[in-house]
């Protein structure tokens, strides 16, 4: 893992190089979806774990969307809970729109003992509801909404993303800060405000925006197990 410094990177992957990435890493390394989940929520697991390395009994709230990004959250969860943290998994969204990879590691969460907090964005009191299911955490992982979001987020979810700001702890975010714009990095119009991001591959295009290090905190580069670079060898994505 690397740290990203504006201006000295060498490769910025837009929304649409990132879907690319991903279908040449499934389709022709022969990488399953899977697998590159496992490694990026294990990257973002260790560095969840460098940063709470001094925290005796951290506790981890991981707030979870619906999408493969809340997938990357289930496999954070779990790596945290394997290394003895106290970990709390809140699904914000309907439990059947989980499908794929994503299902596949909540249902390993759940076969091995963790249980699942479900928040309904839709309800009235849901921002409460935040705040309860966040109090009195040493951090919080944001995997809400990874680099395919576009389009203005709905009120509701609106109301969820400023909740979590409110909570007062630090927040790690999955690939990018869930309401940013991949390519832009404008919020759609809110957005976590992480103190940590760790991305997959390559810092995103929007990161090079003025405003974004409002929103991404420190970020860092993970590795999923295969690199830009063997896509270029093997041919185009």
């Amino acid at each position: 893992m690397k740290k990203y410094s504006p201006g000295n990177e060498s490769l910025m992957m837009s929304r649409d190089d990132v879907r690319a990435f991903d279908a040449w890493a499934i389709n022709e390394a022969g990488v399953p979806g899977a697998v590159l989940m496992e490694n990026a929520g294990r990257s973002c697991a260790e560095l969840i774990m460098e940063k709470l390395r001094d925290a005796a009994g951290a506790r981890v709230c991981v707030f979870c969307g619906p999408g493969n990004n809340g997938g990357d959250g289930y496999v954070v969860a779990r790596h945290l809970r394997n290394s003895g943290f106290n970990v709390r998994v809140v699904l914000c969204g309907p439990r059947e729109k989980v499908k794929g990879d994503a299902a596949t590691n909540l249902d390993i969460l759940e076969r091995l003992g963790q249980s699942i907090d479900l928040l309904d964005v839709n309800r009235p009191n849901a921002a409460e509801q935040i705040k309860v299911f966040g109090d009195g955490f040493d951090m919080v992982v944001d995997a809400l909404f990874g680099t395919g979001l576009k389009g203005r987020l709905s009120d509701e979810y609106i109301r969820v993303i400023e909740s979590i700001n409110s909570l007062g702890c630090p927040i790690v975010a999955v690939d990018i800060p869930s309401g940013l714009d991949c390519d832009t990095g404008r919020p759609l119009p809110a957005a976590i405000r992480a103190s940590f991001t760790v991305t997959f591959v390559a810092a995103k295009k929007g990161f090079a925006a003025a405003c974004t290090a409002n929103y991404t905190g420190e970020i860092h580069i993970a590795s999923i197990g295969v690199e830009p670079a063997d896509a270029k060898r093997m041919g185009p994505a």
